[in-house]
């Protein structure tokens, strides 16, 4: 499935909407540089059902979360940048759709084929991306979405993407959490019923109208001022809040997905 596929392709996933709110300006490749895949025509058009699916599908998950927990999923008067692990990127739409509009939010997604996919995907649930790569295109999209933040608008962030090692945060996503000098959300996940996928991450599907615990942790900006205690604190509090549905305890660095590499 083309969407499945695009989903493991992010670079910094998350997702967001116009809404009537001015965008940003982003790097001149983002309306045309020919080094930033699209899809269009026909094959938009065949991603519609799989967005429709999606839709139901979150839609039909029964989230719980604390009352403390709620408030920070829902607070809106500042902007936040939200931390999740890849494989939890399932997650994201309905965070946005249930607790977090109007206020748009923003993700960084390859400049490949398999961006292009999850771009599309995202146009059709009304979101937006800030598009990039691993070099030049990845750097004028990271500052890119550090100016969507500045602006007043979410931004989300995967430390362990795009190809991991799995549950082991990255410095990428720290430098663009430092530059915002916005607060972190941590967001974590536990599930009463799921999927696995045979990827990398082996990336979480929880099955239609089971439960999903949303927990949260808040991170002011000044913990992030040492980079190597902030990658500690990120690591470590991720770890705690995202407990993974094989194990039963704390998700542990970097599990392997029977059969693969």
């Amino acid at each position: 499935m083309p969407y499945f596929f695009a989903w493991r392709a992010a670079v910094f996933a998350q997702q967001p909407p116009p809404l009537n709110a001015p965008s940003p300006s982003l790097p001149a490749y983002e309306p045309g540089d020919t080094a930033v895949r699209r899809i269009a025509g026909w094959r938009l058009a065949v991603l519609w059902p799989f967005a429709m699916l999606v839709r139901l599908w979150g839609m039909s998950l029964r989230f719980e979360s604390s009352p403390e927990d709620l408030r920070h999923y829902t607070k809106r008067d500042v902007p936040v940048a939200f931390v999740l692990w890849h494989n939890r990127l399932f997650l994201a739409p309905e965070i946005y759709r249930r607790w977090r509009r109007p206020r748009p939010l923003y993700a960084l997604v390859s400049a490949s084929q398999d961006g292009a996919w999850l771009t599309a995907f995202f146009s059709l649930v009304g979101m937006r991306t800030v598009r990039g790569s691993s070099s030049r295109l990845g750097r004028e999209a990271a500052s890119a979405l550090v100016e969507v933040q500045r602006a007043g608008h979410d931004i989300g962030v995967t430390p362990d993407g795009p190809r991991g090692p799995c549950y082991e945060v990255k410095p990428g996503a720290l430098i663009v959490a430092r530059r915002t000098k916005a607060p972190l959300l941590l967001v974590g996940g536990t599930f009463t019923s799921v999927w696995r996928l045979k990827s990398w991450d082996r990336f979480i599907l929880p099955k239609p109208f089971s439960r999903v615990r949303m927990q949260c942790e808040l991170i002011a900006p000044e913990q992030l001022a040492d980079r190597d205690a902030a990658t500690a604190l990120l690591q470590n509090r991720l770890l705690a809040l995202n407990p993974d549905p094989d194990g039963g305890g704390a998700a542990g660095p970097t599990p392997r997905a029977p059969g693969s590499a």
